[in-house]
């Protein structure tokens, strides 16, 4: 299956929830753009992509669920939720698995295993941070905490031109 493919998937998954879709479009566009940038393998690259189209895909049910889409409770729903979204994808199992593990830890920011893992979580703080409106402050301390790749940051910094890094 190709990334394309696979969006084309998940968007017709999210039954026409445009905030859901352009979500992770977006966040799979900085996701991609960064792992490019910072010269991903092709296999890294790829399941960073997946996982970027797929990191939300417990927000309808935790909508349903617990009336919101808290981090915590995307991550403990989202994996099955995933596994069971691409079990009938010709993804091979590491592949799946790998992508369950980064559903099921967009939200940790400690421990980061992987530049894939690592990308994730930039590329989806940068839209939630423009998506939710987060204050300059609250920018500028999570890409000086959390913010680990070069491409990362300079987005970050081109963004919002107020924040300083490093």
């Amino acid at each position: 299956m190709t990334i394309a493919q696979l969006a084309q998937k998940m968007i017709a998954y999210s039954e026409g929830n445009l905030h859901d879709i352009t979500h992770f479009l977006k966040v799979w566009s900085f996701a991609k753009t960064i792992g490019e940038l910072e010269g991903l393998a092709s296999e890294t690259q790829f399941i960073l992509e997946a996982a970027a189209l797929v990191h939300d895909i417990a927000c309808p049910l935790c909508r349903k669920k617990y009336g919101n889409t808290n981090g915590k409770m995307q991550e403990k729903e989202g994996e099955p939720l995933a596994r069971e979204f691409l079990s009938d994808t010709e993804l091979s199992s590491a592949q799946i698995d790998r992508i369950a593990f980064l559903v099921a830890h967009h939200h940790t920011f400690k421990d980061v295993q992987g530049d894939d893992y690592q990308i994730l979580l930039e590329a989806d703080y940068l839209v939630n941070a423009e998506e939710s409106g987060y204050s300059i402050q609250n920018i500028q301390n999570t890409v000086s905490r959390i913010f680990k790749t070069k491409s990362g940051c300079q987005i970050a910094k081109a963004i919002y031109s107020d924040i300083k890094i490093g």
